[in-house]
C-alpha cells in the first residue's frame, strides 16, 4: 500500500501542469470577477447606505480604467493580428468576446443595484434623486431653468455636424448630449446631428430647493446637470425642432506607447503621448438604452465602434458621480465612522526619529497606524545637520505632497538629494512630470526611471554622519510615498538602520543612477534579475520538505497572482503536501481546491473599507519561519519588467506581528470572499461563528496599543503616592 502511495506521489510530482491551459484562469476575466466582488459590497444591505454608493462608484471607475488599458491592449493585439494564446489558452479576440459578455452582465447589475436598491433607499432616508427632468414639479423646474440660464448656458458650446463641418472631436470620458434636429417648418428635410458637451467645470449634482415629504419630513432633492441641459436643449438650437436627444460617453484607448530606446527626452515624449490619450481609438460607447436608432447609427459609424462595445444604459451614465454624492454634507449617519490612524507606540516619546530607529527596527502598519513617521523621517533628515544625503524612489505621490516639500527643503539646506521619479506610473504621468520639474528646480538630482523598466520599489535611504562614523537609515515599504492614499490603502513598512540593509540600499540607488549591477545582495531581493528565482527557490524548498515527510506551509498576501511559473510551482508544492494559504485581493489566475492540482491551496479576497495593498510572504522553512514584505505581486510585470524590492522581517517581535496580520486575514469571515474550485467566489457561511472583520479588528488593536502606551507614559496613571513612614515605627 505504501509503495502504491509512493508511486501516486511520484506521478503527481511529475505532472506537467504548465502544459494544460485549463489549469489557469484568464487574467482579464479574473479581474472582472474582482469588480463583481466590489459590486457585492454595494449590494450588501448591512453596509451603511452612503458606503454602498461609494462602492458602486468604485466599480464604475475600475471599469473605465480596465477598458482604457486592458481592453485597449487586447484590441491593439487584434489589429496587429497577434494570435498567441494566453496562459488560459485564449486568443486576444476570444478574450474580448468573453470580456464583452461578462461586462454587459456587470453593467446590468450595476444599474439594477442603483435603480432598484439604492435610489429607493436614498429617498426613504431623506435624499430624492430626480432621474428624469420630466419628473420635476413646477417649482423645481423653475429653479432648474433659472440655474441653467445663469450658470450653465454661458458655458455651453453646441456643435453641429454636416457636409461643411466635420464630426466633432469627442474627448475621452467626457459626458455629452447628442441630438437629432429638424429645421422648423421643413418636415421633409433630412435630420441633422448636433451635440453639446456637459461641462465638467460645473458640479454634476445640482441641489434643488428642499421639500417636505408625505410624512412631514424635510427632504433634500438633487438632479444631474445633464438632465437640466437636456430640458433646455431647445435654447441651443433655436431654429430647429429636437427630434431626439440622449446623453452618451466614450472610452478611448489610453495605453501609452513609448519607444524609450528612441526617445531622446523621455519626459518630453511622455508629455506628447499624454495629449494623444484624449484622442485614442474609441473602444466603448455608453448611451441611454432607449436611444433613437438613427442617432445611434450615426455615433456608431463616426466613432467606428463595434456592436459588442456599445452599452445601453438604464440610468445616468458614468456612476463615478456617486463619489460626489457620498461627499454631500448632512448624511454622516449613513456613512461608516471615520477612522483616525493611530500613532506608532515605539515612537510615542521625546526622542528624534533616528534615535528611535537605533533602538531597533520599527514596523509600520498603515492605515491603522499613521503615515506621519514616514513623512517625519524625510523631514527630519532634511533639517538634521548631521545628514549628508537622502535618496528616494517615488512612484505615486499626493497632490500637495509633504514628502516632495521635505526633499526640496533638504536640497535647499545643502544635502545631496537624489530622487528617482517614475514618469511611467500609469495615470500619474502628468503629476509626476510636474513633481520632477519642481524637484529639479529645488536642486535635487532627479532620475527619470530606467529604460524598459518601471521602478515600482518603495525605498528611502538617509546617510548620516555620527560619532562612530557614517550610518545609513532606510525605510522600505509595500505602498507608495503618498500621504493621502496611506489613509485608504493597507500597507506595511519598516524603518531600520541594519548595516547590511543599508549597504544593499546604497547598491540599489547606484544601480538606478548609474551602470552598477551588484554581484549579490546581503538581505534584499531585487527584481527584475533576482526576485523571481528567490521566490521559486523558497516555494520549492517547502515542497522538498513536504516530500521528506516534514511540514510545509506558505502564507502569502498580495494584490494579484498571474505568473505562470509561480502558479505552476505552487501547484507542485500543493501536490507534494504543502499547505498554501493565499490572500489575493484582485486577479488570481490560479485555480484553488481542485483535486490532483491544488487541493492544498486556499485563496481568499478581502474587499472592505480600506483597499488591501500590502504584499507579505511567509515560508515555514522546516520550523525556522521566514517572513518577507515587498512591493511586488506575483505577476510577470513585477518580476520581469519592474524594479521591485523584497525585504526580510528578522526581528522576532516584528515577525510575530506580521504573522498575526496574515493569520487574522485568514480568519476573516465578514469581508472575505473564498475562491471555489469552479472559479467563483463565495462569502463564508457565518452561522454559529464568531464574526471576524480583519480591518475592523486591526483598527481596534491599533487604538488599544496607542492607549496602553499613553497610560504607561502618563504619570497621572502610573504614579503611586505613598505616605512617608515615621522613623521608629
Amino acid at each position: 500500500m505504501a509503495e502504491a502511495d509512493g508511486k501516486e506521489m511520484k506521478i503527481k510530482a511529475e505532472t506537467d501542469f504548465a502544459a494544460n491551459p485549463e489549469n489557469y484562469v484568464n487574467r482579464e476575466l479574473s479581474w472582472l470577477e474582482f469588480n463583481y466582488r466590489v459590486l457585492s459590497e454595494a449590494r450588501d444591505k448591512t453596509i451603511p447606505l452612503f458606503e454602498r454608493l461609494k462602492f458602486l462608484s468604485i466599480t464604475a471607475s475600475n471599469l473605465d480604467e480596465f477598458y482604457m488599458v486592458r481592453v485597449a491592449s487586447l484590441k491593439d493585439m487584434v489589429h496587429a493580428k497577434y494570435t498567441k494564446r494566453d496562459i488560459a489558452g485564449l486568443t486576444a479576440q476570444e478574450q474580448l468576446d468573453r470580456i464583452s459578455e461578462r461586462t454587459h452582465q456587470l453593467v446590468e447589475l450595476q444599474y439594477s443595484t442603483y435603480n432598484r436598491s439604492l435610489l429607493p433607499a436614498l429617498k426613504q432616508n431623506g435624499l430624492r434623486v430626480i432621474t428624469e427632468h420630466e419628473d420635476m414639479n413646477e417649482a423645481e423646474a423653475a429653479f432648474a431653468d433659472d440655474y441653467f440660464r445663469k450658470n450653465v448656458y454661458p458655458v455651453l458650446t453646441p456643435m453641429a455636424f454636416d457636409s461643411s463641418r466635420p464630426f466633432p472631436l469627442i474627448r475621452n470620458k467626457t459626458l455629452n448630449i447628442a441630438a437629432l434636429l429638424q429645421k422648423k417648418n421643413e418636415k421633409e428635410e433630412e435630420l441633422e446631428f448636433a451635440m453639446v458637451q456637459v461641462p465638467s467645470v460645473i458640479p454634476r449634482i445640482v441641489e434643488l430647493p428642499r421639500e417636505v415629504d408625505e410624512d412631514g419630513k424635510e427632504q433634500r432633492v438633487v438632479i444631474l446637470l445633464e438632465e437640466i441641459i437636456e430640458r433646455n436643449i431647445r435654447s441651443l438650437f433655436l431654429n430647429y425642432d429636437i427630434v431626439a436627444s440622449h446623453p452618451f460617453r466614450i472610452m478611448r484607448n489610453a495605453d501609452l506607447t513609448i519607444d524609450e530606446e528612441e526617445a531622446v527626452d523621455l519626459l518630453e515624449e511622455i508629455q506628447k503621448q499624454l495629449k494623444k490619450r484624449q484622442w485614442g481609438e474609441a473602444i466603448r460607447l455608453e448611451i441611454e438604452s432607449d436611444v433613437d436608432k438613427r442617432l445611434l447609427k450615426i455615433l456608431k459609424k463616426e466613432l467606428s465602434v463595434n456592436s459588442q462595445d456599445i452599452f445601453g444604459i438604464n440610468g445616468p451614465l458614468d456612476l463615478t458621480f456617486l463619489m460626489k454624492m457620498y461627499g454631500l454634507e448632512g448624511f454622516e449617519h449613513y456613512k461608516a465612522p471615520k477612522y483616525t490612524p493611530q500613532p506608532v507606540p515605539v515612537l510615542m516619546n521625546e526622542d528624534d526619529i533616528f534615535t528611535n530607529i537605533r533602538k531597533g527596527d520599527i514596523l509600520l502598519h498603515h492605515p491603522y497606524q499613521s503615515f506621519d513617521p514616514v513623512v517625519d523621517f524625510v523631514r527630519s533628515a532634511a533639517r538634521d545637520a548631521e545628514v549628508l544625503a537622502i535618496k528616494q524612489t517615488l512612484y505615486r505621490v499626493s497632490g500637495n505632497s509633504p514628502i516632495i516639500a521635505a526633499l526640496a527643503e533638504a536640497a535647499d539646506n545643502g544635502k545631496q538629494v537624489s530622487v528617482l521619479v517614475e514618469l511611467k506610473a500609469r495615470f500619474d504621468e502628468e503629476n509626476n512630470i510636474n513633481w520632477a520639474k519642481k524637484l529639479e528646480k529645488a536642486g535635487c538630482h532627479v532620475i527619470y526611471g530606467l529604460v524598459g523598466l518601471k521602478t515600482h520599489s518603495k525605498i528611502t535611504l538617509v546617510v548620516r554622519m555620527e560619532e562612530d562614523g557614517i550610518r545609513r537609515y532606510v525605510h522600505l515599504g509595500t505602498g507608495n510615498y503618498n500621504d493621502s492614499t496611506a489613509k485608504l490603502y493597507t500597507d506595511c513598512g519598516i524603518l531600520t538602520c541594519d548595516p547590511q540593509i543599508g549597504e544593499d540600499a546604497t547598491a540599489v540607488f547606484n544601480m538606478l543612477s548609474g551602470y552598477s549591477e551588484p554581484l549579490g545582495w546581503n538581505k534584499l531581493s531585487v527584481a527584475p534579475l533576482w526576485l523571481r528565482s528567490r521566490f521559486l527557490r523558497m516555494i520549492r524548498r517547502e515542497a522538498a520538505h513536504a516530500k521528506d515527510g516534514r511540514n510545509g506551509h506558505i502564507m502569502a498576501k498580495m494584490n494579484s497572482l498571474c505568473d505562470k511559473e509561480i502558479i505552476t510551482a505552487l501547484y507542485e508544492a500543493s501536490c507534494a503536501g504543502v499547505k498554501i494559504e493565499l490572500v489575493i485581493r484582485g486577479i488570481c489566475c490560479l485555480k484553488a481546491g481542485v483535486p490532483g492540482l491544488s487541493e492544498n491551496i486556499s485563496v481568499r479576497s478581502i474587499v472592505g473599507n480600506f483597499l488591501e495593498h500590502s504584499r507579505i510572504f511567509y515560508f515555514y522553512n522546516d520550523g525556522s519561519p521566514e517572513v518577507y514584505m515587498g512591493s511586488a505581486d506575483w505577476m510577470p510585470r513585477n518580476l520581469d519588467r519592474r524594479v521591485e524590492i523584497m525585504f526580510p522581517v528578522e526581528n522576532e517581535s516584528l515577525k510575530a506581528q506580521v504573522i498575526h496580520i496574515l493569520e487574522l486575514q485568514l480568519e476573516d469571515n465578514v469581508k472575505a470572499h473564498i475562491l471555489q474550485p469552479d472559479g467563483t467566489y463565495e462569502k463564508e457561511d457565518k452561522r454559529g461563528k464568531v464574526l471576524v472583520n480583519s480591518q475592523d479588528q486591526f483598527c481596534k488593536e491599533a487604538v488599544k496599543l496607542a492607549e496602553e502606551y499613553r497610560d504607561e507614559a502618563d504619570p497621572a496613571v502610573t504614579r503611586v503616592f505613598r505616605p512617608i513612614e515615621r522613623i521608629g515605627e
